[in-house]
């Protein structure tokens, strides 16, 4: 059953981690059979013999286990398949919850983590510039699209002079969603805004519209007082909206700057074991079963993207 995304995203639990990405203990099941097997023989014979017997499993890599950093319980939901697959192939996936955006970058540069799940390229350049973080991206998961939703208006055309439409007010989506209204020729921005476009990159507005900058989890509930407005994927669904009553489609989808992304340590990819584990994690991902849980379970809210590059070729 599908999570409240809007409750994952705002009431999260810090999780305190370790350095993972190695193999699980196992001491229990061992002891017993070395204690079954040394009947009669001293106690440090048998403490040896079950410490062999570990070290032997941890050296047959069984039982690897993998610490994936996210932020939000729809999460849990999308990598929950991908999980039981890992399993058959002895990769224990842990998911590390985060209550923020910006602890799970500074977890993994640090190696309190292997992976991350959260964010997309965008973002993650910003983390570098401003923190010297030294990860990347390693593989390409989904996009959220940010589609325009009206309750008073059935088509843009009747968008007019004086109306109001609500944008996310911080910049990532708030430039994506500028973007939305130049793609539904609303307005038009200046050629140097690249990808992350404010208000005062608008070079001309087609329409005399006012927009109205809100926090992104409020813009569903004031529809009602707006003309239009511009609403991430996940609160869309949290509040009933499906994409086909979008007033206009995200047209970004394809611009690969703004898939999210699993992004590693660098210094990670010179050790071959784990190039070979984390292309699993991604593999096991990148499959026609979670497209199905991005249809069927999330009514089409998440796009897979990027699952035809492989991030980690240049490594193997």
């Amino acid at each position: 059953m599908r999570r409240s995304i809007i409750a994952a995203v705002t009431a999260l639990t810090f999780a305190a981690v370790i350095t993972g990405c190695g193999a699980s203990d196992g001491s229990g099941e061992a002891a017993s059979t070395s204690a079954a097997e040394t009947e009669g023989t001293s106690a440090e014979d048998t403490e040896a013999a079950s410490e062999a017997e570990d070290d032997g499993a941890a050296a047959d890599g069984e039982n690897v286990v993998v610490k994936l950093g996210v932020v939000g319980s729809i999460y849990e939901d999308l990598w929950e398949g991908p999980a039981e697959k890992l399993k058959e192939e002895g990769i224990d996936l842990e998911l590390v919850q985060f209550s923020d955006y910006v602890t799970p970058n500074n977890a993994l540069n640090s190696g309190e983590i292997d992976l991350n799940s959260f964010q997309h390229q965008i973002y993650l350049n910003n983390e570098i510039e401003q923190y010297g973080y030294e990860i990347q991206a390693v593989g390409n998961t989904f996009i959220i699209p940010l589609n325009l939703y009206s309750d008073k208006i059935t088509s843009v055309d009747e968008i007019k002079d004086g109306d109001v439409i609500a944008i996310p007010n911080d910049l990532t989506n708030g430039g994506r969603a500028l973007k939305v209204l130049e793609s539904a020729g609303l307005i038009e921005l200046s050629e140097e805004s690249a990808f992350s476009p404010t208000i005062d990159d608008i070079e001309t507005y087609n329409v005399d519209i006012t927009i109205e900058e809100l926090a992104a989890n409020t813009i569903p509930s004031v529809l009602p007082d707006i003309t239009a407005g511009i609403i991430n994927g996940n609160y869309a669904l949290d509040f009933g909206l499906k994409t086909e009553e979008a007033l206009f489609k995200d047209t970004s989808v394809s611009e690969s700057q703004y898939w999210n992304i699993v992004a590693a340590k660098t210094a990670d990819l010179s050790d071959p074991e784990k190039v070979e584990v984390y292309d699993k994690v991604i593999k096991a991902f990148q499959t026609d079963d979670e497209i199905d849980v991005f249809n069927n379970e999330f009514g089409g809210y998440f796009i897979a993207q990027g699952w035809d590059q492989d991030l980690l070729a240049d490594y193997k």
